[in-house]
């Protein structure tokens, strides 16, 4: 079946609110003169603090989403620093960033959390971005493919097929983020493959088969092309060439070309 692609930028911890509404605008108008009938769902993930700012640059801004880049589980409470999912919604949030290798990293994220985060999500009628993927030592080692199914079991428990199917997933080498390195495009779609093999296994063949499953990994112009040819790679998980509008306009016009 056929799954509309995404391509969607984190921009982690770069922009200030006036650049990031400068970069979206400058997106906006790169993508006017596009064929609509070809171009992918595109999702911007912004910094918390320009996020009001994004969604209203993006107010005229057909056919482009914004994304968070995490959330926290509860609602309301006394936790001090937090973003609930339904205060991300307040600001216009449609999908949200979930496990990403550097919250797994640096803030010590779980597959427990990350379940946690996706029924809230998924409670609040926002679509999740699920990331998993291996470290170097985890490819050297090979266990690669045991390592990412647990990942994927563990975010989705007690999750239904129906909203599994409209979930995204992400998978990203940890060692080919920001590193320059790329994982071979037929490697990575054998990853994906088997990530939809995991999803049928804890859901169901169709739920597997709707499920969208992103690559992330130094993703550049250069590469989307080829990614995009694979049979289940459905877009892209963008990081830093989407800091510049002309690079990450460029990915999306690759992922075009790839669907003609």
């Amino acid at each position: 079946m056929a799954r509309r692609p995404i391509i969607a930028g984190n921009w982690k911890l770069h922009k200030l609110t006036d650049e990031a509404t400068s970069l979206t605008e400058d997106i906006k108008i790169k993508l006017m003169d596009l064929n609509k009938d070809l171009l992918p769902i595109v999702v911007l993930c912004p910094t918390f603090t320009s996020l009001n700012a994004v969604n209203k640059s993006l107010e005229l801004g057909k056919g482009i989403y914004m994304g968070a880049q995490d959330c926290f589980y509860k609602e309301t409470g006394a936790y001090t620093g937090e973003v609930s999912v339904p205060m991300l919604k307040d600001l216009g949030v449609t999908y949200v960033i979930i496990g990403h290798s550097e919250r797994r990293q640096y803030f010590a994220e779980t597959n427990e959390t990350v379940n946690l985060k996706a029924k809230a999500v998924i409670a609040n009628g926002i679509t999740p971005i699920i990331c998993c993927g291996e470290s170097l030592e985890q490819r050297e080692a090979g266990v690669t493919d045991e390592h990412i199914a647990t990942q994927i079991r563990e975010a989705l428990v007690d999750i239904s097929a129906e909203d599994i199917a409209k979930s995204v997933f992400a998978y990203e080498p940890i060692w080919a983020i920001g590193t320059g390195k790329t994982c071979d495009s037929q490697e990575a779609n054998r990853v994906i493959k088997m990530i939809r093999s995991v999803i049928a296994e804890v859901s169901t063949q169709d739920a597997a088969n709707q499920a969208r499953i992103l690559y992330g990994g130094s993703v550049k112009a250069s590469t989307i092309e080829e990614q995009m040819s694979m049979s289940d790679i459905d877009g892209a998980l963008v990081g830093g060439a989407s800091l510049e509008a002309e690079g990450f306009v460029g990915i999306i016009t690759g992922c075009m070309k790839a669907r003609v």
